[in-house]
């Protein structure tokens, strides 16, 4: 009789809360670009575009905000030799050249869908011989996303590059990295809080909040320069918050590896349109046909952080500390 009871009680339950499943859309109408595909898991949704990219030009809760930023006259817009941001999230490779840097993703990429993950690949760059590749897993029961970068060498010859994920972030939030722990003077000698500064970077400007244990950078379109730092982040955690909403990213770092840009595997830039949340992996040197990875874990919670470190303490540390499984 009680095993009865227990049977008759898990069905009720599977009855109450069916296990939720993502769905893929095909041929979505976004910003004027017909072929978008949506991921959606019934709570946030994605936008990835088709007829340009790879790229996810949205993330969000369905019908809320769009967490990353759209620039409204490039929407829609195919083919040609220029470089548009459009916005969203994009794959580039590292160390950043001209030449290698921007070359246009304006032609349709080719994707597959296996129930679980969409792949999407681009053709091959003309003036680089690489090849990227996007594959995009979005957790059926929370709202976590696992976004896999991938670039493979196409060339004849060997190429150093490091993969170079940027998420361009809508305007008016406030990005959140964290430093090293604190270690007092003469316990501990050495550094261990690596930053890098561009010749643009000003530490003076107001949209800057130094702090103890958060370096914090807010978007301001009244801005009229642009900023940019690196970070030799070993915690493995940036973070955007706009309205209400957080943006968390995980990501790797190897203390035996050499990284770009003097060392840094997350890097954030700004101007007065957008704010980038950027990671990077190690370098690496490419064979002909060789491929590299790198991994990025996304979440989004809605939760008000206040720009006190105390406010981000109690409200995105327990984030951090409940996806610490997710660090690469």
């Amino acid at each position: 009789m009680r095993w009865l009871l227990i049977a008759l009680l898990i069905s009720i339950l599977s009855a109450i809360a069916p296990a939720r499943e993502v769905q893929m859309q095909q041929k979505v109408n976004y910003g004027e670009w017909p072929n978008c595909v949506r991921l959606t898991n019934g709570q946030v949704e994605m936008i990835v575009t088709t007829d340009v990219g790879p790229r996810v030009i949205r993330f969000g809760f369905v019908g809320g905000q769009n967490l990353f930023k759209e620039f409204k006259g490039q929407l829609g817009k195919t083919g040609g030799e220029e470089w548009r941001s459009y916005g969203g999230h994009r794959l580039w490779h590292a160390p950043e050249a001209p030449t290698r840097t921007y070359f246009p993703d304006n032609v349709p990429v080719k994707y597959t869908w296996d129930g679980k993950t969409l792949k999407l690949t681009q053709p091959i760059e003309t003036t680089t011989g690489i090849v990227k590749e996007i594959e995009i897993t979005l957790d059926p029961n929370e709202n976590h996303v696992i976004v896999l970068h991938r670039l493979t060498n196409k060339n004849l010859w060997e190429v150093e590059l490091a993969p170079w994920a940027l998420t361009v972030m809508a305007a008016g939030g406030r990005a959140i990295f964290p430093q090293e722990p604190y270690r007092p003077h003469p316990e501990f000698l050495l550094p261990s809080r690596p930053m890098v500064l561009w010749g643009y970077t000003d530490m003076k400007d107001p949209r800057w909040t130094w702090g103890t244990k958060y370096v914090q950078l807010k978007q301001d379109p009244r801005a009229k320069t642009k900023q940019k730092i690196g970070f030799m982040n070993t915690l493995g955690w940036a973070a955007y918050y706009l309205n209400g909403e957080l943006f968390l990213k995980r990501f790797g770092f190897d203390s035996r590896r050499t990284y770009p840009d003097f060392g840094c595997n997350n890097e954030t830039f700004t101007d007065p349109d957008m704010l980038e949340v950027e990671t990077l992996g190690p370098l690496t040197n490419l064979p002909p046909n060789g491929s590299v990875e790198h991994v990025e874990h996304w979440f989004l919670k809605r939760i008000q952080v206040g720009e006190s470190e105390l406010s981000i303490d109690q409200q995105v540390l327990p984030l951090i500390r409940q996806t610490e499984k997710y660090k690469p």
